[in-house]
Parts: structure tokens; C-alpha cells; sequence
């Protein structure tokens, strides 16, 4: 007997009250249809969908009357593309639950991502920052060690045995992702750490380098600022020169945006992919148009490898309250407002544009959505060294003993703790009972561990943040703009 797959989502379109989208989650099938067929295809449902193990779905989906059933040749369609099934709910879940084993074990059978961490010290002070308590809390000084280039070698050498983990034989062409992060990775006094850590990876064979970076010392490293060196860079600018010197200060409480903007300058000059990121509250989002007139200003949007995303400041690690703080969505939605208003915004990337380009794709049959079966990297193959030698699996968590998967020892022999890696690769979006019923967790990854927990829950519990409409409005909006 045939039901609506228990993976359906019902996207409204825009101006097209007679029309809908459907999506599939785990074909990948994005199709419109009428909303006579996208309300029978309901009409079949077996069961609402779950609720999240804490906080609501909002806002729901509405639920149309059924009409008559569409004609033979359609519903032989919509099975093929996946929104009508002959599988029981249980069956399809059990289905589901194979293929994200699957699809994870892909993911985790890749070259890991490696990030060498120089040192947890850092030259600024941002009040919002999850790692200030070690340079502001005299029991965390022991912290700020600077790697030595005897750690980095014996990092090294370990590398093969964490490689073998992935199924990478030793003979394997090498193909190596090294990230550099901090505390701030870049300042001067760590280049040569850095140039070591490059020295190495090149020794051994292909590598692609990036780092996350305040910034302001990137002028110790200009003549390792390149494509084939350090080849991409993160770098935070938290508003217009007034809001970004009240945010983003020394420890004399002096701003930093004059020493970042050259610096920025000197990257694209370079030829460097650079990405500047803005950390966003409800203090500093009136003053985005001023920060795009900025860009605007100097020029950097008429480079080819310039970026930026506007992103969230999480009220967590007892920083901003959740009255200045916003969700994910909440900041969309002002971004697009503010896109409407100031349209010089709309140089500034929203996080969900990752979502719009991915229907971008699909409509214009460019290929299909781009699956996850896990929220990030940490939960797949990323290794964080730092200057210990202790390994972590999420940057949010670094500096934490108790949660680091593993330790490289003096002879570069890996103490993995096997139970808490177990415990950070092992989260999937069949991991907890409500993921693994949410028709979207192929496109959110389950969310984050770290605000999962942050938020009053567990690490294996779900961490929405609206994606829901989201999504839907991300693929509404491309739509609409395809047609």
C-alpha cells in the first residue's frame, strides 16, 4: 500500500498559491508540483512529524485538504522520485538508518583535515570570545606555551598512524588540508612555527593551507601570503572602524581595525582567498550597511577570492544574554530586510546562502544537494593539535583534557582515548530518535554538538536553530528567482 515517504518536505512558493514545491530528503528530488498533488501526497502521511527533545517546531507547516488522486502516470512519478513509498515507517526508518551509515562512512573515509594550533595566546581581548578566560584567568597561564618545532615533528610522524584510522594506506598519493588556529595562529612571533608546520607538509606531498585570524599581524607573514603558501585566510571585522575598535581590542583596550584592513589588502594583493567574517548581536546590526560602504570603499569586493558571511554571536561560555543575541534565522531574516533597505548589504553573505546556492544548483540541474550526515568536520575526520600535543576533535572544545580524543607522546606514538572519539564521530543524524525522523537532517546535519549541549541538552541532542523555515525560505527564494 502506498504512503507518503516519512522524508517529504512541503515548500510554498511565493505568488503561486496553486503551486509547491516538494523535496525529498534522502533522493535528493526537488520537484513542483500543484498543490492538489502536494495535498494528496500528505493526505498519506502516516504520522505527524516528531518533536524536537527540546523547544518547538514553529512556524508549522499548514495541511491541506485531500482532493481526488492524481492520475496513474503521476503517482508512478511521485515513487520513483521517492515521495510516495510501499516501505512501512519502520522499514523506511531502518532503510534511512543504512544509508546514513553508509553515506557517514564515505565522509570519514577521506584524507582528515589537520589544525595545528601554535599557541592558545592571542594579542586581543574580544569580550565574546569562548577562549578569553585563558588569557584573562591567571590558572590558565600554564596554557599559553608556544608549539615547539620538536612537537610539530613528532606530530608528523604520528600523522600516518591517524591516517590508517581512515583507511588512507601508506602508499596513498598524499592530499592534506592543514588549518592554522588559535588563540590567534598569525602572530609574529609564531612564523617560525607556521613556516615549520608548511615545511613539513610540503616535504611529504600535496597540501592545501588555511588559517582562522584576527588579522593583525599578517604582515610577519607576507612572503608566505600566496596561493600555493597560505593560501586562504579568515579574517574577523565586527562592524564600521568605530564598532569594530570598541569590539575587537588589545589588551591596552586600543582598537584594531587600521592594522587588519592593511593587512586584509595585503592578502588580496597576494593573491589570497580572503574571507571576512562579522560576528553579529543586536548592538552592531544596525551598523552593517556602514561596514559593506567600507568594503565597498576599499575595493575588496571587485576581487575574485574575496568573501563574506555575517554570522550569529552565541549568548554562551557567559558572554551576551539571549536579549542582544539572535538566532540563525532571526539574523536572516534582518539581513534580507536590511538587503531591501541598503541594498550595498547584500555584498555581506548570510549564513544560509550555502542553502540558496545549493537549490541554485538543483534548479538549473547542476547536480543534486550536497548531503550531510553529520553537522561538521569534527564529527567526520578533523584533528586539532595543540601545543601539548593534545588532539581535539572541535575547536570549541579545545583546551579541555577531557574531551580530547588523543595524545601524540614523545615517540610520536598516538594515545588515542578511543571512547570519546567514539563519541564525537559517532554522532549522526540517526543518533538521537528525533533527527533521525526529521525530514530536513540531511540538509542541517543534526546541528551542533557544542550549542546542543550549551542550550540545556546533550551532545547528542538535536540543535535546530530554525532551520525549519530556513530552508524553506531558501529554497522558496531560489526558486522564485529560477523562474
Amino acid at each position: 500500500m502506498l504512503r507518503a515517504s516519512s522524508y517529504v518536505l512541503y515548500v510554498d512558493l511565493p505568488d503561486l498559491a496553486d503551486e509547491m514545491l516538494l523535496v525529498q530528503t534522502y533522493t535528493g528530488a526537488f520537484d513542483r508540483v500543484s498543490r492538489r498533488i502536494g495535498a494528496y501526497v500528505r493526505s498519506l502521511e502516516a504520522a505527524r512529524p516528531a518533536k524536537p527533545l527540546y523547544g518547538e517546531w514553529s512556524p508549522s507547516e499548514t495541511a491541506e485538504p485531500a482532493g481526488e488522486p492524481p492520475s496513474d502516470t503521476a503517482l508512478e512519478t511521485l515513487t520513483r522520485r521517492g515521495y510516495l513509498t510501499r516501505m512501512t515507517p519502520e522499514q523506511e526508518e531502518e532503510f534511512f538508518r543504512l544509508y546514513v551509515e553508509r553515506l557517514h562512512g564515505l565522509f570519514a573515509n577521506r584524507w582528515p583535515t589537520y589544525l595545528f594550533m601554535p599557541t592558545y595566546d592571542c594579542n586581543l581581548r574580544c569580550s565574546y570570545c569562548f577562549q578569553d578566560h585563558m588569557r584573562t584567568d591567571p590558572g590558565y597561564s600554564h596554557l599559553l606555551k608556544r608549539m615547539t618545532p620538536a612537537m610539530v615533528d613528532r606530530i608528523f610522524l604520528a600523522m600516518p598512524k591517524v591516517e590508517a584510522l581512515h583507511g588512507i594506506p601508506s602508499e596513498a598519493e598524499t592530499k592534506m588540508d592543514i588549518g592554522f588556529f588559535g588563540g590567534e595562529p598569525l602572530l609574529a612571533d609564531n612564523r617560525p612555527i607556521v613556516e615549520h608546520v608548511i615545511g613539513r607538509a610540503r616535504a611529504r606531498g600535496a597540501a592545501r593551507f588555511w588559517a582562522i585570524s584576527n588579522g593583525t599581524e599578517l604582515d610577519a607573514y607576507e612572503d608566505l601570503l600566496s596561493p600555493e603558501l597560505l593560501g586562504n585566510v579568515q579574517i574577523t571585522l565586527d562592524g564600521p572602524p568605530g564598532r569594530h575598535d570598541k569590539r575587537r581590542i588589545y589588551a591596552d583596550g586600543s582598537g584594531s581595525w587600521a592594522k587588519i584592513v592593511g593587512n586584509i589588502q595585503r592578502c588580496l594583493d597576494r593573491g589570497v582567498q580572503v574571507s571576512i567574517r562579522t560576528n553579529v548581536d543586536r548592538g552592531n546590526l544596525g551598523e552593517l550597511p556602514e561596514l559593506a560602504d567600507e568594503i565597498i570603499r576599499h575595493g575588496w569586493n571587485r576581487f575574485p577570492h574575496f568573501g563574506t558571511q555575517v554570522a550569529p554571536i552565541r549568548g554562551s561560555h557567559d558572554k551576551p544574554g539571549s536579549r542582544e543575541t539572535l538566532n540563525t534565522w532571526e539574523l536572516d531574516q534582518l539581513l534580507t530586510e536590511l538587503r531591501g533597505s541598503h541594498p550595498e548589504t547584500s555584498i555581506l553573505g548570510r549564513v544560509d546562502d550555502g542553502l540558496r546556492s545549493q537549490a541554485d544548483r538543483v534548479f538549473r540541474h547542476q547536480g543534486i544537494p550536497s548531503f550531510k550526515s553529520s553537522f561538521c568536520a569534527a564529527h567526520t575526520g578533523m584533528y586539532i593539535f595543540d601545543p601539548f600535543g593534545d588532539i581535539y576533535a572541535c575547536w570549541e572544545k579545545t583546551g579541555d583534557q577531557k574531551v580530547r580524543i588523543g595524545h601524540v607522546d614523545d615517540q610520536s606514538e598516538v594515545q588515542f582515548a578511543f571512547d570519546v572519539q567514539a563519541l564525537w564521530r559517532n554522532r549522526t543524524v540517526t543518533s538521537n530518535p528525533v533527527c533521525l525522523r526529521c525530514r530536513y537532517n540531511l540538509f542541517c546535519g543534526g546541528g551542533c554538538a557544542v550549542l546542543a549541549m550549551d542550550s540545556g541538552g546533550d551532545f547528542y541532542r538535536n540543535y535546530c536553530d530554525g532551520f525549519a523555515q530556513r530552508f524553506r525560505a531558501a529554497v522558496a527564494d531560489s526558486f522564485v528567482d529560477f523562474t
